[in-house]
């Protein structure tokens, strides 16, 4: 070997390199999204499902709550409510309307967003269709 170091070795080390890093990236990539399709709930993101999501959006849930590990980690996470509350949307929505319009004086809690009939169903409906994706044991309690 060579005792010094030569600009075409510096140069066959760079391309070397990162033709090795592109191909580990291309594959790295066409692998992720051979997995994607599994990892979906394989639900129908039905108009009530879209409904729900622009109900958590509107009403910035997203601002105290994680979703799938996502969002402020002030409150509980919603990604597994629905396995929580018995695989009820009914408890979900039962849940929501009992929140005190003040929240409870001395803790956090959730206030009370006077949601419609219509809005609770599409927010219970979104939960229970995250609820269903794959996580891969995301979040690693059932408390969230």
């Amino acid at each position: 070997m060579k005792e010094t170091f030569t600009k075409g070795m510096a140069r066959n080390i760079y391309y070397g390199g990162s033709l090795f890093f592109f191909l580990a990236f291309i594959g790295l990539t066409v692998d992720t999204v051979n997995k994607l399709p599994k990892t979906d709930n394989r639900g129908e993101i039905t108009e009530v499902v879209a409904f729900g999501k622009s109900v958590w959006e509107k009403n910035n849930c997203v601002g105290c709550h994680t979703l799938l590990g996502e969002g402020a980690y002030f409150a509980p996470e919603l990604g597994n409510v629905y396995l929580r509350f018995g695989k009820s949307t009914e408890a979900i929505k039962a849940f929501i309307k009992s929140r005190p319009v003040n929240g409870i004086p001395g803790r956090r809690s959730m206030p009370q967003f006077n949601l419609t009939e219509e809005e609770l169903e599409g927010l219970a409906q979104f939960l229970k269709y995250a609820s269903g994706i794959d996580t891969h044991n995301w979040p690693p309690n059932i408390q969230g």
